[in-house]
């Protein structure tokens, strides 16, 4: 993957990065950091300058962002809570009343996890999901979202620029940041999923 992500960037320019950022946004596999890196190296051998590769990789993972935010806002509260209260809620034990808690917790603490949430791996991708799930207003939305990418793709451009020949190091360091960062974002799940199914199906078994 390295090699086609690298190629495409040589050949496409600032389209490229631009494209790779947004598909990063909504296929959180393809790395950002060798992306951003490589991408700050090429404007030692390029005609691509710091800024242009910083303003196409800060619309491309905003572009990406809107696409799942709108994702969310279809799935949306009022589905989700239909779901909820027919058969899926049954039997997952997922009751409405824990969408509107969820929906509450968002909007008192949904602008800083969005904005927080661009410098954590795959997180950075999925949080534009709830926030148009539960409505958060596109505008704030943009904001945030411009604000904690700008930072985000800023401080890999330069690390890629100044690192020269030696940008892979500086890839490679990131990459292994997220790996650490997704095990613990999986460890978490799991315990949050066995902490559900004992909440909900041990309340069940005991009742009985």
């Amino acid at each position: 993957m390295e090699k086609m992500v690298e190629q495409f960037i040589d050949q496409f320019g600032y389209l490229g990065v631009f494209l790779l950022i947004a598909l990063e946004n909504i296929f959180p596999p393809i790395p950002s950091e060798l992306i951003l890196t490589f991408s700050g190296f090429l404007t030692l051998h390029s005609d691509m300058n710091i800024i242009g590769v910083i303003i196409a990789a800060t619309l491309g993972s905003v572009f990406g962002a809107i696409v799942l935010y709108f994702i969310g806002r279809f799935l949306s509260i009022e589905r989700l809570q239909r779901l909820a209260n027919g058969k899926t809620g049954k039997i997952l034990r997922f009751k409405a009343s824990d969408l509107e808690k969820a929906d509450d917790w968002f909007d008192n603490h949904g602008k800083k996890i969005v904005f927080f949430a661009r410098f954590i791996p795959v997180l950075r991708s999925l949080i534009s999901i709830p926030a148009g799930t539960t409505n958060m207003p596109l505008i704030s939305f943009l904001i945030l979202t411009t604000l904690g990418t700008l930072i985000w793709n800023t401080v890999l451009v330069i690390l890629g620029q100044q690192a020269g020949e030696a940008w892979p190091k500086i890839s490679a360091a990131f990459d292994s940041f997220s790996s650490i960062v997704l095990i613990v974002l999986i460890i978490l799940l799991i315990i949050g999923i066995i902490y559900f199914v004992k909440k909900r199906f041990g309340k069940s078994k005991y009742n009985k």
